[in-house]
């Protein structure tokens, strides 16, 4: 057996991160270790109940609330891609470097580890964890991120490409997004220069300067190449719900066959209401019957209900999924995972961030649709009564399904993070 060990994991309230990385966190105390979540002071109740010690950012960018009025990063605010990301590299990665930086360090002066295990947003940390040579690995808790040969550029949902412009489109917003990010270089080799550390040739090769990648997904749901780094380790999707959702019983008689449907979109703001309310518009009338979740960031008088609708705040998504036959969802990475896991198809409505490439692996994959989120009732209306009555959609998320509950691709994501102690170890 090994030997306890003492972990830091750096991260943030992005919302969907929240519960995977805890996930692993649990993981880890499960099997003797202990971890420290340096986060949020909105994330301590959530950790704690992962079983980890908690510290809180004290000069870092961070949110002191759940709703929309402690946001950080107010991407929402920001139609063009291109736009969001240099704003979000500005002012989120590059302006606060030298803070997550100095964060960092004092927790590791306060309370020093054997290991850093740090949220890919924040890049600053391995910084740190280079300066201390203390071993480290990337969390991921989403789809591969990085402009890689093979692999559509994040941000505008591309589909895989075919045939040489396919290819050129990728190379060009490949060049597009690295330059994007290299704006934040500048910030990143500064903060090295002063812990007397080289210098670096890009912000994306500071990203995966560090022992392990450890991917909180399935290589049989992301898209994959081989221009992708060696350290990648494949755990599977974490499935837990965050620790704020209410139980639920469900509001219909036993015995209803009308198909269950649920609607999630994100758990942190996104202007989602408008889109909610379609959503409820578009159910109302069909031969089925809907749980709403609208999450703590929109208001109950935001999103009325229907007959055949019920909305609540929030509700367990594994155990509802467990009924449904259809998920109307932003395809944020773990919505998506918990209903790919559970063969439920989907209905996508991407709102931005990450959640347009996720979406277009769902329908590369054969388990869903996609929408825009301007989509009308119609067309709303239309893609449910499609996924639902088409079996190919309920197919291709039922193989996901089998892959995912069979670990296809994936390793054990404790005995990675034991491994790269043992082998920093071993180097000295």
């Amino acid at each position: 057996m090994t030997a306890a060990k003492r972990y830091l994991l750096v991260t943030w309230d992005g919302g969907g991160n929240v519960p995977p990385e805890l996930a692993v966190c649990r993981k880890l105390i499960g099997r003797g270790h202990s971890v420290r979540v340096l986060g949020d002071p909105t994330m301590e109740s959530d950790a704690r109940a992962a079983g980890c010690e908690f510290s809180s950012w004290t000069t870092a960018p961070h949110r002191t609330t759940r709703d929309r009025s402690g946001d950080v990063v107010r991407d929402y605010e920001w139609k063009n891609p291109l736009v969001m990301i240099r704003k979000y590299m500005r002012e989120f990665l590059a302006e606060p470097t030298p803070r997550w930086a100095a964060d960092v360090h004092a927790e590791l002066v306060a309370r020093p580890v054997d290991a850093l295990l740090a949220d890919f947003a924040i890049p600053a940390a391995l910084i740190v964890a280079e300066h201390w040579r203390l071993p480290s690995a990337i969390i991921n808790p989403q789809i591969w991120m990085i402009p890689t040969p093979g692999i559509p550029p994040l941000g505008p949902g591309f589909m895989p490409a075919r045939g040489p412009l396919g290819h050129l489109r990728d190379a060009l917003l490949r060049g597009i997004t690295t330059r994007l990010f290299n704006s934040a270089l500048p910030a990143l080799n500064a903060e090295r220069q002063a812990r007397g550390l080289a210098a670096i040739g890009s912000t994306h090769q500071q990203m995966l300067h560090t022992d392990c990648i450890l991917m909180l997904t399935t290589p049989a749901f992301d898209l994959t190449s081989p221009a992708m780094p060696p350290h990648i380790a494949w755990v599977g999707p974490q499935l837990d719900d965050p620790t704020w959702t209410e139980t639920w019983s469900s509001p219909w008689t036993a015995g209803d066959e009308r198909p269950l449907v649920l609607v999630g979109l994100s758990s942190t703001f996104q202007d989602q209401a408008i889109v909610l309310r379609r959503i409820v518009e578009a159910l109302t009338g069909l031969p089925v019957r809907a749980l709403v979740t609208r999450g703590p960031a929109v208001r109950p008088e935001e999103v009325p209900g229907a007959d055949n609708v019920t909305v609540v705040a929030t509700a367990p998504h594994g155990a509802v999924l467990r009924e449904a036959s259809l998920l109307v969802t932003h395809c944020g990475h773990g919505t998506t995972m918990k209903g790919l896991a559970a063969g439920v198809p989907l209905v996508c409505i991407p709102m931005g961030r990450d959640q347009n490439d996720t979406a277009a692996r769902v329908v590369h994959r054969g388990a869903g649709v996609r929408l825009k989120p301007t989509a009308d009732v119609a067309a709303i209306r239309r893609a449910i009564e499609r996924v639902l009555q088409e079996p190919s959609y309920r197919a291709g998320a039922q193989r996901l399904a089998t892959a995912i509950r069979g670990g296809e691709g994936c390793v054990d994501a404790v005995a990675v993070l034991e491994a790269i102690i043992n082998a920093g170890r071993a180097a000295g």
